[in-house]
């Protein structure tokens, strides 16, 4: 371990990269403790205090901001509004044929696609940041957070959508200066930096409290190693290339893997699965619609779910994890690239039969994998359910727990690999 640490710091190139990605960090630790101007920040710490569930759909991202909602920050709003701009635009690369001609134009292509996403993420942070302002000042029976009199909510909205453009603009300087993905880290950092206060606050839990929280940390720590070994799995696909000389030609392999959507599907289904919960709470004046708000926060209330609430949720990681894949995964365009490239898999005729095979195996893939997802998903929901721990006691989510190890995994990747070249160049 010090051996290794003592290489990172002797690679001059490395060691810059590292301590800018940290200095990075720490500004938007920082930034995560500047409120909006104007939110009574002393009435919502109060409210969560008190638990998650007065807030209704908000509570569940809390824990991807690492304190940015506790405090009210200018950056309450995270990436997601990145993230979701990100999701539109690679869509939309395979709705529309000019979009997707962009996109395979290399490096230039994916350059205008990230002009594309950072325009668009400007409007759907005003939105979202509306959005949040008002659940926010509905929130509990305490009353509002903050002044939605205008022009007080426009002031507001701007310093929302302000902080969330100042994270993407971090995210890519990280990329770009320091080490790994920039976006990734940010999100990182934001559910390890939850980690202590969840700890903390633990030592004044009652004992059967404790107990189950207990059982969690075993519970997720289990889920951890089965993460990082499913993050790696994939399936590899003899290929034999024709060789020109004599011989039996040149074998190789495609590998597919197991995950093949990443967090999309889980993020997909977040976004879903709240929103009856948050028209829930704009229902709530309705006299009309009393019954249905009733039937919602009794069902599908995120932040007390239920079966009905976890059944859904579970199958709804299943169906986007078919239906991203489906939309990004393209078997006829690989199976056409493998026989221009002279390739075939053996006992399989090149062009339609190839195709058929990926797609079937890839079909089979996402069954496991999608359920894998859903299973992670859902198990810190079960605890909330079947223990007296909340969602703020969890040290982690489902979800988190994937970012984490992907994070993780990439970014000693990413290390390793400059690592390398380092010691190439001694050697040159």
């Amino acid at each position: 371990m010090f051996t290794y640490l003592r290489q990172l710091w002797r690679s001059e190139e490395l060691r810059k990269r590292i301590l800018i990605t940290l200095g990075l960090l720490l500004i938007y630790r920082i930034v995560a403790h500047i409120a909006v101007p104007g939110a009574d920040v002393a009435q919502l710490r109060i409210l969560m205090e008190g638990g998650m569930s007065d807030l209704g759909p908000i509570g569940i991202f809390a824990a991807l901001t690492g304190g940015a909602l506790d405090n009210f920050s200018v950056v309450l709003l995270g990436l997601s509004p990145y993230i979701n701009a990100s999701i539109i635009l690679q869509l939309c690369t395979v709705i529309f044929p000019k979009l997707e001609a962009i996109s395979k134009e290399g490096a230039q292509g994916q350059q205008q696609i990230n002009r594309y996403t950072r325009w668009l993420t400007f409007p759907l942070a005003f939105l979202q940041s509306y959005g949040f302002l008002i659940l926010l000042s509905r929130g509990g029976a305490m009353g509002g957070f903050v002044d939605l009199t205008f022009p007080n909510v426009l002031i507001s909205m701007l310093y929302v959508t302000a902080g969330s453009l100042f994270l993407m603009w971090l995210g890519e300087l990280i990329t770009e200066k320091g080490i790994g993905n920039g976006v990734s880290l940010i999100i990182f950092t934001g559910i390890v930096s939850s980690v202590p206060s969840v700890l903390s606050s633990m030592f004044y839990a009652g004992e059967g409290k404790v107990m189950a929280f207990y059982l969690f940390c075993i519970v997720s720590l289990a889920m951890l190693v089965a993460v990082v070994l499913f993050t790696d799995a994939h399936r590899l696909i003899p290929i034999t290339y024709a060789n020109q000389g004599a011989g039996r030609g040149v074998q190789g392999h495609i590998p597919i893997r197991l995950n093949q959507a990443g967090m999309i599907p889980i993020i997909f289904a977040i976004s879903l699965i709240t929103l009856p919960s948050i028209f829930a709470q704009f229902l709530r004046t309705s006299v009309h619609f009393q019954s249905m708000s009733v039937f919602i926060d009794t069902y599908m209330n995120p932040s007390n779910p239920s079966m009905v609430y976890i059944v859904s949720y579970f199958l709804l990681v299943m169906a986007f994890t078919y239906f991203y894949v489906g939309v990004t995964f393209k078997p006829e365009d690989l199976a056409e690239t493998i026989q221009k490239r002279g390739g075939f898999i053996p006992g399989i005729r090149p062009g339609k039969q190839t195709a058929e095979i990926l797609a079937k195996t890839s079909s089979r893939l996402n069954l496991w994998g999608g359920t894998f997802l859903g299973i992670v998903a859902i198990v810190p929901l079960l605890f909330t359910t079947f223990t007296d721990l909340t969602s703020q006691d969890l040290i982690i989510s489902g979800s988190g727990i994937i970012i984490v190890v992907g994070v993780v995994m990439e970014l000693i990747r990413q290390i390793n690999a400059q690592l390398l070249a380092h010691d190439y160049e001694k050697l040159v």
